[in-house]
Protein backbone atom coordinates (compact mmCIF):
# COMPACT_ATOMS: atom_id res chain seq x y z
CA UNK A 1 0.00 0.00 0.00
CA UNK A 2 2.61 2.21 0.89
CA UNK A 3 4.15 1.93 -2.59
CA UNK A 4 1.01 2.50 -3.87
CA UNK A 5 0.36 5.75 -2.34
CA UNK A 6 4.16 6.69 -2.95
CA UNK A 7 3.64 6.36 -6.84
CA UNK A 8 -0.10 7.81 -6.90
CA UNK A 9 1.66 11.22 -5.05
CA UNK A 10 4.08 10.92 -7.70
CA UNK A 11 1.70 10.64 -10.27
CA UNK A 12 -0.30 13.85 -9.08
CA UNK A 13 2.77 15.82 -8.91
CA UNK A 14 3.92 15.04 -12.36
CA UNK A 15 0.38 15.91 -13.46
CA UNK A 16 0.52 19.30 -11.60
CA UNK A 17 3.67 20.06 -13.30
CA UNK A 18 2.85 19.20 -16.62
CA UNK A 19 -0.40 21.31 -16.02
CA UNK A 20 1.81 24.53 -14.48
CA UNK A 21 3.82 24.51 -17.37
CA UNK A 22 3.74 28.14 -19.42
CA UNK A 23 0.45 28.63 -17.83
CA UNK A 24 -0.80 32.35 -18.83
CA UNK A 25 -1.32 33.98 -15.81
CA UNK A 26 -5.51 35.18 -15.07
CA UNK A 27 -6.39 32.27 -17.26
CA UNK A 28 -8.37 29.20 -15.90
CA UNK A 29 -5.92 26.77 -16.10
CA UNK A 30 -4.50 27.45 -19.26
CA UNK A 31 -7.74 27.10 -20.61
CA UNK A 32 -8.16 28.63 -24.22
CA UNK A 33 -10.72 30.87 -25.35
CA UNK A 34 -12.64 29.96 -29.40
CA UNK A 35 -10.93 31.04 -31.97
CA UNK A 36 -8.51 31.02 -34.59
CA UNK A 37 -5.37 28.03 -33.46
CA UNK A 38 -2.79 29.99 -31.50
CA UNK A 39 0.54 29.07 -29.84
CA UNK A 40 -1.51 28.72 -26.08
CA UNK A 41 -3.92 26.19 -27.68
CA UNK A 42 -1.21 24.55 -29.83
CA UNK A 43 0.39 23.83 -26.28
CA UNK A 44 -3.00 23.00 -24.27
CA UNK A 45 -3.14 20.53 -27.00
CA UNK A 46 0.81 19.18 -26.44
CA UNK A 47 0.27 19.64 -23.12
CA UNK A 48 -2.84 17.28 -22.82
CA UNK A 49 -1.35 14.80 -25.46
CA UNK A 50 1.99 14.52 -23.02
CA UNK A 51 0.16 13.91 -19.92
CA UNK A 52 -2.07 11.12 -21.16
CA UNK A 53 0.87 9.66 -22.51
CA UNK A 54 2.62 9.88 -19.37
CA UNK A 55 -1.09 9.22 -17.57
CA UNK A 56 -0.57 5.85 -19.21
CA UNK A 57 2.93 4.73 -18.30
CA UNK A 58 2.16 5.63 -14.48
CA UNK A 59 -0.60 3.97 -14.39
CA UNK A 60 0.98 0.68 -16.06
CA UNK A 61 3.66 1.41 -13.49
CA UNK A 62 0.97 1.38 -10.73
CA UNK A 63 -0.35 -1.14 -12.06
CA UNK A 64 1.67 -3.99 -12.37
CA UNK A 65 3.26 -3.34 -8.84
CA UNK A 66 0.40 -3.24 -6.90
CA UNK A 67 -1.11 -6.17 -8.83
CA UNK A 68 1.47 -8.59 -7.83
CA UNK A 69 1.11 -11.38 -10.46
CA UNK A 70 3.31 -14.20 -11.17
CA UNK A 71 4.93 -14.71 -14.92
CA UNK A 72 1.53 -16.94 -16.02
CA UNK A 73 -0.53 -14.46 -14.55
CA UNK A 74 1.41 -11.59 -16.55
CA UNK A 75 0.32 -13.45 -19.68
CA UNK A 76 -3.09 -13.85 -19.11
CA UNK A 77 -3.65 -9.90 -17.42
CA UNK A 78 -1.71 -7.20 -19.41
CA UNK A 79 -3.38 -8.49 -22.91
CA UNK A 80 -6.52 -7.59 -21.46
CA UNK A 81 -5.55 -4.45 -19.72
CA UNK A 82 -4.20 -3.31 -22.77
CA UNK A 83 -7.50 -3.65 -24.35
CA UNK A 84 -9.01 -1.73 -21.21
CA UNK A 85 -6.66 1.54 -21.72
CA UNK A 86 -7.21 1.23 -25.71
CA UNK A 87 -11.05 1.39 -25.12
CA UNK A 88 -10.64 4.03 -22.04
CA UNK A 89 -8.94 6.38 -24.96
CA UNK A 90 -11.92 7.26 -25.97
CA UNK A 91 -13.87 8.38 -22.67
CA UNK A 92 -10.35 10.36 -22.16
CA UNK A 93 -11.12 11.75 -25.54
CA UNK A 94 -14.71 12.52 -24.43
CA UNK A 95 -13.38 13.51 -21.23
CA UNK A 96 -10.89 16.38 -23.09
CA UNK A 97 -14.24 17.62 -25.24
CA UNK A 98 -15.55 17.90 -22.31
CA UNK A 99 -13.23 20.45 -20.72
CA UNK A 100 -12.79 22.07 -24.03
CA UNK A 101 -16.27 22.99 -24.12
CA UNK A 102 -16.44 24.48 -20.31
CA UNK A 103 -13.39 26.89 -21.44
CA UNK A 104 -15.07 27.94 -24.29
CA UNK A 105 -18.18 28.39 -22.84
CA UNK A 106 -16.74 29.49 -19.16
CA UNK A 107 -17.26 33.03 -20.03
CA UNK A 108 -20.78 33.06 -21.44
CA UNK A 109 -22.31 29.98 -19.34
CA UNK A 110 -25.97 30.07 -20.23
CA UNK A 111 -28.02 27.31 -18.58
CA UNK A 112 -28.40 25.11 -21.57
CA UNK A 113 -24.81 24.55 -21.89
CA UNK A 114 -24.53 23.55 -18.52
CA UNK A 115 -27.15 21.30 -18.58
CA UNK A 116 -25.20 19.98 -21.94
CA UNK A 117 -22.00 19.72 -20.10
CA UNK A 118 -23.59 18.37 -16.84
CA UNK A 119 -25.40 15.42 -18.80
CA UNK A 120 -22.48 14.82 -20.79
CA UNK A 121 -20.24 14.66 -17.85
CA UNK A 122 -22.92 11.73 -16.02
CA UNK A 123 -22.96 9.81 -19.48
CA UNK A 124 -19.18 10.25 -19.58
CA UNK A 125 -19.19 8.70 -15.29
CA UNK A 126 -22.05 5.77 -16.53
CA UNK A 127 -19.49 4.99 -19.74
CA UNK A 128 -16.78 4.19 -17.50
CA UNK A 129 -18.63 2.38 -15.33
CA UNK A 130 -19.72 0.21 -18.22
CA UNK A 131 -16.20 -0.31 -19.64
CA UNK A 132 -15.00 -1.00 -15.91
CA UNK A 133 -17.56 -3.76 -15.46
CA UNK A 134 -16.85 -5.31 -18.72
CA UNK A 135 -13.05 -5.62 -17.79
CA UNK A 136 -14.05 -6.52 -14.33
CA UNK A 137 -16.15 -9.42 -15.81
CA UNK A 138 -13.32 -10.34 -18.78
CA UNK A 139 -10.71 -10.59 -15.98
CA UNK A 140 -13.06 -12.31 -13.25
CA UNK A 141 -13.64 -15.25 -15.51
CA UNK A 142 -9.59 -15.09 -16.68
CA UNK A 143 -8.25 -15.03 -13.54
CA UNK A 144 -10.96 -15.00 -10.74
CA UNK A 145 -12.63 -12.77 -8.42
CA UNK A 146 -9.65 -11.31 -6.53
CA UNK A 147 -7.54 -10.25 -9.29
CA UNK A 148 -10.31 -9.01 -11.12
CA UNK A 149 -11.63 -7.35 -7.84
CA UNK A 150 -7.99 -5.75 -6.81
CA UNK A 151 -7.90 -4.85 -10.37
CA UNK A 152 -11.20 -2.88 -10.11
CA UNK A 153 -9.91 -1.04 -7.00
CA UNK A 154 -6.55 0.28 -8.15
CA UNK A 155 -8.46 1.24 -11.28
CA UNK A 156 -10.84 3.22 -9.14
CA UNK A 157 -8.25 4.69 -7.23
CA UNK A 158 -6.19 5.92 -10.20
CA UNK A 159 -9.15 7.32 -11.51
CA UNK A 160 -10.50 9.69 -8.79
CA UNK A 161 -6.35 10.65 -8.40
CA UNK A 162 -6.16 11.95 -11.89
CA UNK A 163 -10.69 13.10 -11.71
CA UNK A 164 -9.59 15.09 -8.44
CA UNK A 165 -6.00 16.39 -10.66
CA UNK A 166 -8.48 17.37 -13.43
CA UNK A 167 -10.68 19.28 -10.99
CA UNK A 168 -8.57 21.32 -9.20
CA UNK A 169 -7.81 22.35 -12.32
CA UNK A 170 -11.26 24.09 -13.28
CA UNK A 171 -12.95 26.79 -12.15
CA UNK A 172 -16.05 26.53 -10.30
CA UNK A 173 -19.11 27.32 -12.96
CA UNK A 174 -20.39 30.67 -12.00
CA UNK A 175 -23.39 32.93 -13.23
Amino acid sequence: MKTFLISAACLVLAAAALAAQDKPAGKAAGLGKPGAESNEEMNIRAYIELLRTDVKKFKSDIMGQVMQLDASQNAQFWPIYKDFESDYASIGDQIVAAVRKYADTYDNMTDAVADQLGSQILSIEQQRNELKKKYYDRLKEKMGAITAARFLQVENQLERVMDLQLAAQLPVIGK
